[in-house]
């Protein structure tokens, strides 16, 4: 046993800078290290100037060959830790001063920051005054706006009096004309009795004549009634005038009458002398001529009445008229007020954005002046700390010089036992040859099985400490790559028996390395280094695409950059991730597993179900539409998969369905037409044309969905709602763009609105009605139906994407030897892909069409030249979940989809079509891929106007080749 004397701060340094020399020490033929522990405080004694330590034992047990090196090693440290003191005590000196000089650094520091606080209180009360001076300005807008109201209140008070008296006026009148017309009927009725009395006692021939008279007086008074009736008030002097002829007339007929029966009395008479019967005739008929007088006198009076309501609407007319001016005057007045006042709002709203503007600047002088003088004293203090970091590292160096001139002559003791030890195991080579007789001999091999079963052995641990969990097919490789080899076992059974040593039966490979096959242990050391390793790496690969996705949307090429928003990238190619039965399963849970693959494969973006609470479980009948929870699965399965989709570089879309929405509660009369939820609507928000559910609001802008109350877009807050909904989903939920849901029902301008305030990555409108047929036949000429998509688009602005119907109905006939139908008389497409290719979304099947609906079914053996045809054309195509993974088409498709970024086809590449007919379809899209559908015997050689050579990528026989420029 050997002691060494050690000085606690060498010891220090050897415990923080040297591990490893401490561990080989205790390796080294098991001489022990013995260490006092560790102390938390640093003593200095201070006795008569000097600097007092005391000695710690460090205990070696050694050879004789390392006595002399330890014993050198520690003659040296006397002096050393002496000076070693000293620095410590400087140091602390620099360490002291340094600290003051950063509390003076934050003392002015806290100063600069009072003046700030000084400063945001300043301005604080500026910008209260601000308020408080347009308060002021508002209240005055108000009460003038109150002011300019009353008055045209009162002035349509007024107006309304003089429609009233013109009103009484035209009353008035109307019973003027009433008593003129009851008068000719009395008039018309005195005559008659005039006519009985006189002729009372006259023959029948007299009689005949006075009822002649009085059948014509009766016709004179019909008309008079009927001109009456139908003559305006300017017209009643003239039947005033005609009655009284009438009546002149009757009273001819009356007296012609007379004057016969005078002379037929005096054929008939004996000579009696009827002047007293004429008499009193010629009284009634003086009496009759004073009513008729009379008469004239009331017609005469109700002439001037008439005129006199004349007069009277002329001056209230004039008064309206005066009214008018007035009134005209009164909002001449109202604009100039407004104008001065507007003007006056914007002079003083200048002002004080001026000065507004000056404090700012000022406090931001000053702020930006305190922040220099603070940086300056931060570098300062920073130099400072530098300074004294150096000369601790200077210090820390030496000390590391000096454990390293240790380690060496610990490194020269190990070589020199490795010696020794190689001479031991020849020396036990020797002593086993010379017994040769012996037949069992077995070699020690080097003390090599003595490392592998020793407790100290890290795969000794691993084996015996279990239970663990089951090793991961990465780590099993790992493991294996890294195992010793061992030398070949003998084989040749001659060569073992003749041979005098007997090798040490080893095991195979897998049962010596059999850590491979156990299960790990949990909290093991290795393990959890192996866990982080690949939690580091998984992190790292996280950062890299999320810098490549930002590299990507700030370096993106020239054509991209043209591109209009809405629309994407113009390279998207876009899955729909359910069906119409994905509701019965936790779907979000079962699709977020697929983002890998389907990024694999080449897709970009994936359309995800309706995420709403619904009245159905496809989500296509909504209710409450900030509730989440769907049939599909929770809110926080759906981030969960819309993160998932994102990890990949994937698109999420939302299925949004805005035309109509299903309302909760019932109103007193029994409809259902009130909502929950946040957005609270009641029947101010449905259409009025909507005839099950009684709406209030306006009429609507499109085809009515008659199983839900359909949504009024027109209004304010619907539309305010709706855009703060899609900004929700956007921000909070993570969806990047929209599939928006049977836009047929509501004006495309509110799309463009919507899209414009959410502003999504991409978007695709449903716009799907029936196309033209004739005798049950497919017509060939399309161009109304894919007008009408084109016309919705139109009325996004282009902001919006829309499904091509009629690309999808066309191709239904088309692969059935009916080529010809892909080209239009122009040589273009026959779809909306023909007119406006970067907005036209194709697809051959979707939750509609197919699935367990199937209203429109595509002909499943021609599925893979429908996907040939729409993943080798412009637009952006769409790939149906069924297709996908449950008509076994996944590696078709990604066939096809490399093929199409080989040749960098996009949504605005051009299309030449060289053949379409009944045998079969060419074309050639963009400048690098030809593609030929149906049995046509063609190939690239053939066409004499394609240059280039071209290369065949794929082969189906009849049902479609592609070939790549080389």
């Amino acid at each position: 046993m050997g002691t060494i004397l050690m000085p606690g701060a060498t010891l220090g340094i050897l415990q923080q800078k040297n591990v490893n020399f401490v561990s080989s020490l205790c390796l080294v033929h098991h001489h022990s290290l013995i260490f006092p522990p560790a102390r938390t405080r640093k003593r200095r004694l201070l006795s008569n100037g000097n600097w007092n330590r005391k000695s710690r034992t460090v205990v070696f047990s050694t050879a004789d060959d390392f006595n002399d090196s330890s014993a050198n090693m520690v003659n040296d440290d006397d002096g050393f830790m002496l000076r070693g003191t000293e620095d410590l005590v400087i140091e602390e000196n620099e360490l002291v001063a340094t600290k003051k000089a950063l509390s003076e650094a934050r003392a002015r520091q806290e100063a600069i920051e009072k003046e700030r606080d000084q400063l945001l209180e300043e301005l604080a009360q500026s910008q209260a005054k601000q308020k408080e001076h347009v308060a002021t300005i508002l209240r005055d807008k108000e009460v003038a706006i109150t002011e300019l109201e009353a008055a045209k209140s009162l002035f349509h008070n007024k107006l309304q009096e003089s429609v009233e008296e013109k009103f009484t006026l035209e009353s008035k009148l109307v019973l003027a004309k009433q008593d003129a017309v009851e008068l000719a009927v009395q008039v018309e009725k005195l005559a008659e009795i005039a006519f009985q009395q006189a002729t009372s006692h006259i023959l029948e021939d007299a009689q005949r004549r006075v009822s002649a008279a009085e059948t014509s007086a009766a016709e004179a008074a019909f008309h008079i009634e009927e001109q009456v009736r139908n003559a305006t008030e300017g017209t009643i002097l003239s039947i005033v005038e005609q009655s009284k002829d009438a009546i002149d007339k009757a009273l001819d007929v009356a007296e012609k009458a007379g004057d016969y029966a005078t002379r037929a009395v005096a054929v008939f008479t004996d000579g009696i002398n009827p002047v007293d019967e004429i008499a009193s005739v010629q009284s009634e008929n003086i009496k009759l001529q004073g009513i008729v007088n009379d008469l004239e006198s009331q017609l005469l009076i109700t002439r001037n009445d008439i005129v006199k309501l004349k007069v009277e609407l002329e001056q209230v007319n004039a008064q309206a008229i005066a009214s008018k001016l007035r009134a005209e005057d009164a909002e001449k007045g109202l604009l100039e007020f407004q104008e001065s006042n507007r003007e006056m709002t914007i002079q003083r709203e200048e002002e004080i954005n001026s000065l507004l503007e000056k404090m700012k600047k000022d406090a931001a002088e000053k702020k930006e002046a305190a922040s220099k003088a603070f940086k300056a004293e931060l570098e300062s203090i920073k130099a400072a700390i530098k300074a004294a970091k150096e000369t601790a590292h200077s210090r820390n160096e030496a000390y590391v010089r000096r454990c390293e001139a240790l380690q060496r002559s610990l490194r020269a003791s190990e070589a020199a036992s490795k010696m020794w030890k190689h001479r031991a195991e020849i020396a036990e080579s020797l002593l086993i040859k010379e017994e040769e007789d012996e037949d069992a001999i077995y070699i020690v091999n080097g003390g090599r099985i003595d490392l592998l079963t020793d407790d100290d052995s890290q795969k000794w641990k691993l084996l015996s400490d279990g239970p663990r969990r089951e090793t991961p097919q990465w780590m099993a490789r790992r493991i294996r790559s890294i195992r010793p080899k061992f030398p070949p076992r003998k084989i040749d059974v001659s060569e073992a028996l003749t041979s005098n040593f007997r090798p040490l039966d080893l095991p195979k490979p897998d049962e010596v390395w059999s850590i491979a096959q156990e299960k790990l242990k949990e909290r093991d050391t290795l393990i959890e280094h192996v866990i982080e390793k690949e939690t580091i790496e998984k992190k790292r690969k996280a950062l890299e695409r999320a810098l490549q996705r930002k590299t990507i949307q700030w370096q993106k090429t020239p054509e991209e950059t043209k591109l209009e928003p809405g629309t994407g990238t113009g390279r998207e190619i876009v899955f729909q991730g359910f069906n119409w039965e994905s509701w019965r399963k936790q779907w979000y849970l079962d699709l977020a597993p697929k983002a890998a693959d389907l990024s694999r494969c080449g897709v970009t973006a994936v359309w995800l179900p309706p995420p709403t609470e619904s009245v159905a479980p496809q989500g296509y009948m909504p209710s409450d539409l900030y509730n989440l929870n769907s049939a599909y699965g929770s809110v926080e399965e759906l981030k969960h998969c819309i993160e998932e989709m994102h990890s990949q570089d994937l698109l999420a879309l939302g299925d949004v369905v805005l035309n109509h929405r299903c309302a909760q509660k019932q109103s007193p009369n029994g409809v259902w037409n009130i909502y929950g939820g946040k957005l609270a609507w009641g029947p101010e928000a449905i259409v009025c044309d909507d005839p099950n559910f009684q709406g209030k609001g306006n009429p609507s802008s499109g085809d009515v969905f008659h199983a839900a109350p359909n949504i009024d877009h027109s209004q304010d807050f619907v539309r305010r709602d709706i855009k703060d909904w899609l900004n929700w989903l956007r921000n909070d939920i993570g969806f990047d763009g929209w599939r928006l849901d049977f836009v047929r029902g509501f004006s495309g301008t509110y799309v463009k609105e919507y899209i414009e305030a959410s502003k999504p990555a991409f978007a695709i409108g449903e716009y799907w009605d029936s196309l033209a047929y004739e005798h049950g036949s497919l017509c060939y000429n399309q161009d109304v139906h894919r007008q009408r998509i084109v016309n919705w688009i139109n009325a996004t602005g282009g902001t919006s994407s829309a499904f091509d119907v009629t690309t999808k109905g066309i191709l239904h006939s088309a692969l059935h030897n009916q080529y010809w139908r892909l080209i239009d008389p122009q040589g273009k497409p026959t779809g909306v892909m023909g007119w406006w290719p970067s907005r036209a979304v194709t697809f051959l099947e979707n939750h509609d069409t197919g699935s367990t609906q199937g209203h429109w079914p595509f002909p499943r053996d021609k599925l893979t030249q429908g996907y040939a045809y729409i993943l080798t054309h412009p637009g952006t195509p769409t790939i149906f979940y069924d297709h996908f993974y449950d008509f076994g088409f996944r590696d078709v498709i990604t066939e096809l989809i490399e093929a199409r970024r080989r040749a960098g086809i996009h949504c605005r590449s051009s299309v030449k079509i060289y053949h379409a007919n009944n045998e079969g379809y060419v074309a050639q899209i963009g400048d690098t891929l030809v593609m030929k559908l149906g049995h046509f015997d063609w190939n690239p050689s053939k066409e004499n106007n394609l240059d280039g050579s071209w290369q065949k990528f794929v082969d189906k026989g009849s049902d479609y080749q592609l070939w790549l420029r080389q």
